[in-house]
Order: C-alpha cells, then structure tokens, then sequence
C-alpha cells in the first residue's frame, strides 16, 4: 500500500526557513528562484526585439528570453531562447547584467549578442520580431521593466558610457 505524499511547514534541523517536508520520508521540497536568460541581440547598430505571443504581456515587445531548462548552461539557454522565440541564430558576448526580481523570485542573466546572418522571425512564443534603432525603440509597449533596464543598459556599452556587467537600478 502507497501512503500518499502529505506535506507540512516546518524548519528543518540545521536550517534557519520553514520548508514543505514530506511528513511520510522527511523529503524538504526546496522552492528555489527561477533563473532567466536571454540576451540584448544587435545587428547593424540595431536591436531585436519579439512581440510576445504568450502572456504575461501578450503584444508587448522584449529581448528573447525565458527560463533555463534542467542541464542547461546559461550560455546554451540563451541561444536556445534566441532560437525559439526569434528563429535566430546568435553569437553571445559577454554578460550584461544580473538582475533580480524578488517579487517574481528570479535572477536574470542577460548577455549581448549578435545576429548572425541578419536572419530572424516570429517563433511559436512571438507575434512578430523586429529591428529596431535606439532611437526608435517602443518604449510605451516594453513587456517589463527589466527589458527597460537591458536596453538602457545595452546602449550606454554601444556609446562606450559603461562596462558591463549591470544590475539593478539604484532603488530597485
């Protein structure tokens, strides 16, 4: 006969938070933040952005990016973001910013990129992917704040104003 599993909060011995523990084995179901990655991808002076298909913030524009899958290195994440939601090939740089959304309970790991190729589209995630200048970004139609920060934050680099990596805003 199984027992099903019955959960309980409690703290565990040795640790200082109150966990979900299995009251059958003693199991501490940990909940952990999510990790997301992606990447400020630029071509000829100008960044890809994707409509969102999918809520949160369906027809919004962000970077790709999404959450990193079991086995996955960041790095690999990103690229496969860039893949499924752009249908682009990119080529990572270096690590842009690390920022943290504790209301959401993730960290971001956003990298610059570059579009190999020049080739992108609309991925099973996305309504539409476009280039677009610095200068023309659509500010009213940003999916995040956090996409406001990595592009702000993309742009000081390009003007050569900053060296990465960033993290949060000052009050955020």
């Amino acid at each position: 006969m199984s027992l099903s599993p019955a959960f309980s909060r409690r703290t565990p011995d040795g640790d200082a938070m109150e966990r979900a523990i299995c009251d059958h084995c003693g199991h501490v179901a940990y909940e952990n933040p999510k990790i997301v990655v992606g990447s400020v991808v630029l071509h000829e002076g100008r960044v890809l952005l994707c409509r969102r298909a999918i809520e949160p913030r369906r027809g919004f524009w962000t970077v790709p990016a999404g959450y990193m899958e079991l086995n996955e290195t960041p790095e690999d994440g990103a690229r496969r973001e860039a893949r499924e939601e752009a249908m682009a090939q990119i080529t990572l740089g270096p690590l842009l910013a690390v920022y943290s959304v504790p209301k959401l309970s993730q960290v971001q790991l956003i990298y610059m990129a570059t579009l190999d190729r020049g080739i992108h589209a609309a991925g099973p995630e996305s309504l539409e992917t476009r280039l677009f200048s610095f200068d023309a970004l659509p500010d009213g139609d940003i999916a995040f704040p956090t996409v406001h920060w990595m592009l702000a934050d993309a742009r000081r680099v390009i003007e050569g104003r900053a060296t990465p990596p960033f993290a949060n805003p000052a009050g955020f």
